[in-house]
């Protein structure tokens, strides 16, 4: 059996075509995935600085206070402003300089 008869018969065989780099692909995506999962759990063990760690902790905002400084405010003088598209200019839209706004609607 010649070289160029060997090759033509590994190049036919499903199983060397497609399985082969199948189970590369599934057992080698399997040892990736553990090197990536390891990453977060390593993270974990990292120790933080001291004086960082007091500064997250005094700088530290809770829902409780976010609510305590909105709890007594009023919303009667809110307006919802829409944003402007693509092709529009946000200024126009947004009522900044409502005279040109005037020339501009009239005009088109």
């Amino acid at each position: 059996m010649s070289t160029q008869a060997v090759m033509r018969a590994l190049r036919k065989n499903k199983t060397l075509r497609y399985g082969v780099p199948m189970l590369v692909l599934i057992v080698g995506g399997s040892f990736g995935l553990r090197e990536f999962s390891q990453i977060r759990y390593d993270a974990v063990k990292i120790k933080i600085d001291p004086e960082l760690e007091k500064k997250l902790k005094m700088n530290k905002v809770s829902l409780e206070s976010e609510y305590e400084k909105i709890k007594d405010s009023t919303f009667d003088d809110w307006k919802n402003i829409r944003g402007p598209r693509p092709w529009e200019d946000p200024d126009l839209l947004q009522g900044r300089n409502p005279e040109i706004l005037k020339t501009k609607t009239k005009t088109t």
